[in-house]
């Protein structure tokens, strides 16, 4: 049981907590009631404000929709009004503009091209609007007007502007800068940069709203003729040039960026000077031969020409590429896209046709010198075939987009200068080996043939066009003239490419024909002289020539491609004519040889058969003697080495011969003048012979 005081004890708790309850919930009451009374406060509140809005949207809307419309049909007055001000602004373009456009572009091009915008836009309108209205005649003539004006100062501009190209431009715009120090760009200002903007401008109307391409035909015609003109300046800067050496700059002659030019000559192609020059380094060394009258070997003058001619035609051949490349790009600022190609076609015509034809000349002058059997002209196309193939990549690039007819110009002048090369390679290799014995052309000192002298200067000519006169050959299948098979590795896709390897093979085979057909044809000259001794010494002079101009330039290398034992061969018969010769002092040294002295017992008397014999002998070995160093002192052997060889073992054998001769026999009673018949000593015959080969002893 709870004891009585903790029961009272809680009873009293229990009516606090109670109490406080009903305290709490008393105020709750209350705050319920005051937020009804708020509640309903509000809802009356809103139930005016509503009340108030209506009212006011009520009276406003009306209000708004007025004025709204009120604007509309105040925006409706003002476009009406900018609508007359526009219509009535196109009947006054003519009268605005007619001014500026009888006046002209010139000097203001702004002002003219927005008056022709003006005029432009009245002509649409009154064609949309008005098409039947006097207006729309007068606009459109005014247009016209307009229109050939600009084409009139499209044209004057072109003219006026366009300048041609000076040759020493040109010569600094091709000649290579890598010898240079400093680096310079040599840029062609065909247009001065604000005439170029008028004419991009005028260009692009005249495109645009002229409807017009005959400006297109006015562009290539002063163009074509500038680039013409520039081109045709260059080769007469040449010809005048031509004294000079190198590349002919004249001073005299403008130059914007300088009046002398500072790059060095530009390389002339090996032509025929240079072997020319070799021949005379030849001649020094004791190798050449007496001049005759060889129609291989141009006169200096002419020979001049050639080098002037093949250096111009080159020169202006690069000009071209370069001068072609410089249109385009100046082509593609002024002529629309889809027109560029044809237009740019257009306009190199003249100058690539001129090229061509003057191409086409040499082709043809080399072809009349074949058949004069002047060869050392036919040797210009060389250079110049070896120029046009490596300026072949340039020329496609530049001629990309032309017509076909175009692009065939120069395969077309290649081929033919290939062809005519091969004929003339193979003409000159027929002339060698069928040249006449001519008795009067015959050297009569048994010196180097005129024939040996100029074979071997067109030979080393071809080495500075090895590939050029290789490809000659193949192109024209010689190969199967050399029976040299064709391995597919040597040729290309193209039947006229064929690897260097190749072509050096048949060249050298070649150049090994020429020489057989030139051995063949000097033994046949050989028998023109009635004395053999003086036929050794001629072939000697020659085998000995044709091999020291092999050894002394590159052409021994290129013999030994396909005959690796010519140089031995060539010495062989130097040493066969030499024994040769040497046999013609038989007729001397048979007289006092030991097998046909006379017998006889030391201290015994001689018979007088035998003192004849002795006489004979002595008179004979003289005779001999002075009969041949007479006829033989008139020979000749231009190689110092040769001749000294030569002498010097004739004279050993004859020395000791006669020696012995002498020996025997100066003590031998056999006549009582011996001074008549013991008429030299040895010494003196060996100086006798010492002066042989020689006409100034």
């Amino acid at each position: 049981m709870i004891p009585p005081q903790e029961a009272s004890a809680r009873r009293r708790e229990i009516e606090d907590k109670l109490k406080q309850e009903e305290e709490t919930l008393s105020f709750i009451r209350d705050s319920l009631e005051k937020s009804d009374q708020l509640t309903k406060n509000m809802v009356s509140i809103l139930s005016s404000f509503e009340s108030r809005l209506m009212k006011l949207e009520n009276s406003i809307i009306p209000v708004h929709k007025q004025t709204e419309n009120l604007q509309r049909l105040q925006e409706n007055v003002e476009k009406t009004l900018s609508c007359l001000d526009h219509v009535i602004s196109y009947y006054h373009v003519a009268s605005d503009t007619e001014k500026i456009i009888r006046e002209g572009p010139t000097g203001r091009l702004e002002e003219y091209l927005g008056s022709m915008a003006k005029i432009q836009k009245a002509v649409e309108y009154f064609q949309d609007n008005s098409p039947d209205s006097p207006e729309l005649n007068k606009v459109k003539l005014l247009f016209e007007r307009g229109k050939e004006s600009l084409e009139s100062e499209f044209r004057s501009l072109m003219t006026r502007h366009s300048k041609v190209v000076s040759p020493v431009l040109i010569l600094d715009l091709i000649s290579g800068d890598e010898e240079l120090e400093v680096q310079e760009d040599v840029a062609l200002e065909h247009l001065p940069e604000s005439m170029l903007q008028d004419v991009v401008r005028i260009s692009l109307w005249l495109v645009e709203y002229g409807r017009n391409q005959d400006f297109m035909n006015v562009y290539y015609q002063i163009r074509s003729s500038q680039l013409d003109r520039s081109i045709k300046g260059l080769k007469e800067h040449f010809r005048k040039s031509s004294s000079s050496f190198g590349v002919p700059y004249s001073p005299a002659i403008p130059n914007k960026r300088k009046d002398t030019p500072t790059k060095k000559p530009i390389k002339r192609p090996g032509t025929i000077r240079k072997a020319q020059n070799l021949l005379k380094q030849y001649s020094q060394h004791g190798l050449d031969g007496k001049k005759g009258g060889s129609n291989l070997i141009p006169l200096e003058g002419r020979d001049d020409m050639l080098d002037v001619e093949t250096d111009a035609y080159i020169h202006c051949v690069s000009a071209f590429v370069k001068l072609a490349q410089s249109e385009y790009q100046l082509l593609t600022d002024i002529i629309p896209e889809h027109h560029q190609k044809k237009t740019f076609d257009s306009l190199i015509q003249d100058a690539l046709d001129g090229l061509m034809l003057e191409g086409e000349n040499i082709v043809s002058a080399a072809r009349k010198a074949i058949i004069r059997h002047d060869f050392s002209t036919v040797l210009t196309v060389f250079p110049i075939l070896r120029h046009l193939k490596q300026t072949k990549p340039e020329f496609d690039q530049v001629l990309q987009g032309t017509a076909a007819s175009t692009k065939n110009k120069l395969p077309g002048l290649i081929t033919s200068m290939e062809t005519i090369g091969a004929k003339a390679l193979e003409d000159f290799a027929d002339n060698i080996k069928n040249d006449p014995d001519k008795e009067y052309n015959m050297p009569k000192d048994g010196t180097v043939h005129e024939l040996t002298s100029n074979a071997i200067l067109f030979l080393q000519q071809l080495l500075d066009f090895q590939e050029t006169a290789g490809a000659m050959l193949a192109s024209q299948v010689l190969g199967d003239t050399y029976n040299i098979p064709l391995d597919p590795r040597e040729t290309s896709s193209s039947a006229t490419s064929y690897s260097s390897e190749f072509s050096k093979r048949l060249l050298s085979t070649y150049i090994c024909k020429v020489l057989g057909n030139l051995q063949l044809n000097l033994l046949s000259k050989s028998k023109v002289y009635e004395d053999p001794a003086l036929s050794a010494i001629f072939l000697h002079n020659n085998y000995n020539y044709i091999l020291k101009s092999l050894e002394k330039s590159e052409l021994i290398q290129l013999v030994a491609v396909t005959q690796k034992t010519a140089e031995r061969s060539y010495r062989e018969h130097i040493e066969q004519q030499i024994q040769t010769y040497q046999r013609s002092w038989l007729k001397v040294t048979d007289y006092i040889s030991e097998k046909n002295l006379p017998v006889f017992q030391p201290g015994v008397k001689l018979r007088d058969k035998e003192r004849q014999m002795i006489k004979e002998r002595f008179k004979g070995f003289n005779d001999g003697l002075e009969e041949l160093c007479k006829i033989q002192k008139a020979w000749a052997i231009p190689d110092t080495e040769q001749r000294d060889k030569i002498r010097q073992a004739q004279k050993n054998i004859v020395k000791e011969t006669y020696g012995a001769f002498l020996h025997r026999y100066s003590s031998v009673p056999f006549t009582k003048n011996p001074e008549k018949y013991i008429k030299y000593r040895v010494e003196q015959v060996g100086d006798m012979i010492d002066r042989l080969f020689d006409t100034s002893a």
